[in-house]
């Protein structure tokens, strides 16, 4: 099953050039936070409510050279995909457009809905 990352889509852009992503917060909390399908839209409306500059990457863990570890989130009984090295892009699989609605909040794609990713 694929995982989730919510991206500044500068920061992502960025990263193509560099092969290798790092989130704004990577260096501060160890891991990039992740999220499999059913928890985006709760980490999209908590944290990133309004924001229009985001992106939407689906990773497929068996790509990824660094540890996932499954823990609990401060404010959430669910536990999170976390990743504890840097995000290679040829890790990525897909990348979404991951704009709000008009009252600023996210929902997902039908595209990403019917996939069941």
């Amino acid at each position: 099953m694929n995982i989730f990352h919510i991206a500044g889509k500068m920061i992502w852009e960025n990263a193509l050039s560099e092969g290798m992503y790092h989130p704004e917060d990577f260096y501060n909390d160890g891991f990039i936070h992740c999220s499999e399908l059913d928890q985006i839209l709760y980490v999209a409306n908590t944290f990133y409510s309004g924001r229009r500059d985001l992106v939407l990457l689906e990773i497929d863990p068996h790509l990824v050279n660094f540890p996932i570890k499954y823990e609990s989130a401060v404010g959430s009984d669910d536990r999170f995909p976390h990743l504890y090295g840097s995000l290679m892009i040829d890790a990525v699989v897909h990348v979404y457009v991951f704009k709000p609605d008009e009252e600023g909040g996210f929902r997902l794609s039908e595209e990403l809905s019917d996939s069941g990713a």
